[in-house]
Formats: structure tokens, C-alpha cells, sequence
């Protein structure tokens, strides 16, 4: 039978038992963003294990490699030149008798700086420059994008070949190349999130509120572009250190007794024929940092992007 609103009296109302509550209840703390990014990336294998990967090439490169072994990487002894892997020189020497075993973390050290230069240039140079350029809009956006443009119309052989000229080859060139142009993609990036969030409802909100300019692009602006940001800062980074090893392969880089990834691939390619493994452990070593890094910026890709979220 139906119950009306003239059959209600106050017995039909009355607090809900214990249970009633309970099966409306949330179980489980609330999950954040980025605690919820960092669930799906720990399910990626591929990227847990290649961030595993790349903690371990800084730690030996930074700190445990060189101590490994008594010997100096620019120390000469023409009496073991050619010295085939042992338990004493793990990766041989080279015609100078050096220890290719310090030297191969010696290069990878160099090339790992050109990784932190690229990406501390994405994040201080790219991201202010883009972020000013896509909220400012009009005249001044139209200013500064045709200086990326021209910037990106100079060849980076060509600026390290000008830098060479003005500069001695080697760490500084390469810096040089790299920094003139190698924001200029994240500055892009920024910029086109900065015209697609700037008139959403949040940030208009934010503005009738009071907020500033600055407030506006740093506190609202900016953490709303983080996983564009973060992606492309790791795909930058085995960019670098491939273009740092192509200069340095060609000898616009660093010389010798310094050595870089590129520049002893570079040497080990002329002792290939009696001498391969010269070559092998460097070569190993730059394609297990390239893919490493990409499989991590993949998987931060998939983790940070809402789009992959099932």
C-alpha cells in the first residue's frame, strides 16, 4: 500500500542504524593527484625499473665508479697499453695504458651534466620564457615567438662550430650549443598550456578573487602544466646527451685527456678491428642511458596524463 504525506507521522523518521551509516561510507583515504600518478607508474615495469637504472649510472658516476679502482683516468703507462678485461682493469686500457674502467664513468659523468644542463635550462630558461609568452598574449607573444623561431633556425652544428672559434673545444662549446637553443621546445610546450588554461573557469575565478599576474601564472597557471612539463623535460634529456656525444664524436667536444662518451666511442671506433672492447662497454653504457630514459618519460607520460586513466 502507499504511503502519502497526510499517512506520515514522526515514528517514520528516526536516526539511521550503525549499519545504514556504514554502507554509505567512503573506505580508504582520498587519493591525490600525484600519489595516484605515482601508483600507476609503479605498475609501468618498464619505467620502475629504468628509473632504478638511471639512480644507479649517477651513483656510479658521481660516487662509487671511480672509487672502484685505484687508478686515475688520465693516468699514462705505455707498459700495459691494450689490455685485455681483467680482474685488475675491468674494462682493459687503452693504447696510453689508461684504466678504460674510471674513464667510462669519467665520460659518463660529462655526459650526464649536459643532461642536468638541458634540463635545468628547460626549467629556468623554457618554462618562465613560455609562460610569459602565453599569458601576455598579443604583441609581446608575437615578439617573443619569432625569436624562437629565429633561434631555431640556427643549426646546432653551426653554433658549436662558432662557439670553437670564440672558445677552446670542450665543455664549454658544447654548453653554449645546447643552451642557446635547447629550451626553446619546452618554451612551446608552456606556451600552448598557457593559452589553453588561462581562460578556464578556475583561473578566472582566481582573478575576480584579486590575484595578480604573478600569482596567477605561478601558484594556479604553472602546477596545472606540471605533467607537460615534467614529460618533456625527460625526453630532453637523452636528446642532450646525444648531441653532446655527436659533437664530441666529431672533435667540436671534449678533448683529450678529458673524455666524454662520444669522444671515447670516437677512439674506440679506430681500435675496433683488433680492439672491440674499447668499444663495447661504451656503447653499452650511452644505449642503456638513451633507453632509460625514454621508457621513463614514457611511463611518466602515461602516469601523468588523465586521458590513460581507465
Amino acid at each position: 500500500m502507499e504511503t502519502t504525506r497526510s499517512d506520515l507521522t514522526p515514528e517514520h523518521f528516526g536516526p539511521l542504524e550503525a549499519g545504514e551509516k556504514d554502507s554509505e561510507r567512503i573506505v580508504g583515504r582520498p587519493v591525490g593527484f600525484w600519489q595516484d600518478s605515482w601508483i600507476r607508474l609503479k605498475k609501468n615495469r618498464g619505467a620502475l625499473i629504468s628509473l632504478v637504472l638511471i639512480i644507479l649510472l649517477f651513483t656510479m658516476a658521481f660516487a662509487v665508479g671511480p672509487l672502484l679502482s685505484r687508478y686515475s683516468p688520465f693516468a699514462q703507462d705505455l707498459t700495459r697499453s691494450y689490455t685485455n678485461p681483467s680482474g685488475e682493469f675491468w674494462f682493459g686500457t687503452d693504447n696510453f695504458g689508461r684504466d678504460m674502467w674510471t674513464r667510462v664513468w669519467a665520460g659518463t659523468r660529462v655526459s650526464l651534466y649536459i643532461a642536468l644542463l638541458a634540463a635545468l635550462l628547460d626549467l629556468f630558461v623554457g618554462v618562465p620564457f613560455g609562460a610569459i609568452s602565453g599569458f601576455l598574449g598579443g604583441r609581446v607573444d608575437g615578439v617573443m615567438q619569432r625569436t624562437i623561431e629565429v633561434l631555431n633556425g640556427i643549426p646546432n652544428l653551426v653554433v658549436a662550430v662558432l662557439a670553437m672559434v670564440v672558445f677552446q673545444p670542450g665543455i664549454l662549446t658544447i654548453s653554449i650549443a645546447i643552451g642557446l637553443t635547447g629550451w626553446t621546445y619546452m618554451a612551446r610546450i608552456v606556451r600552448g598550456k598557457m593559452l589553453q588554461l588561462k581562460e578556464q573557469e578556475f583561473a578566472l575565478a582566481s582573478r575576480s578573487l584579486g590575484a595578480g599576474r604573478f600569482r596567477l601564472v605561478w601558484k594556479h597557471l604553472i602546477p596545472n602544466s606540471l605533467g607537460p612539463i615534467i614529460i618533456s623535460v625527460m625526453f630532453t634529456i637523452p636528446d642532450a646527451i646525444f648531441a653532446e656525444s655527436f659533437l664530441s664524436f666529431i672533435g667540436l667536444g671534449i678533448q683529450i685527456p678529458r673524455a666524454s662518451l662520444g669522444s671515447l666511442i670516437s677512439d674506440g671506433t679506430n681500435e675496433m678491428q683488433f680492439h672491440p672492447y674499447l668499444l663495447w662497454f661504451l656503447t653499452a653504457i650511452l644505449c642503456l642511458i638513451m633507453v632509460c630514459f625514454s621508457l621513463f618519460g614514457d611511463g611518466l607520460r602515461d602516469a601523468l596524463d588523465p586521458r590513460m586513466r581507465k
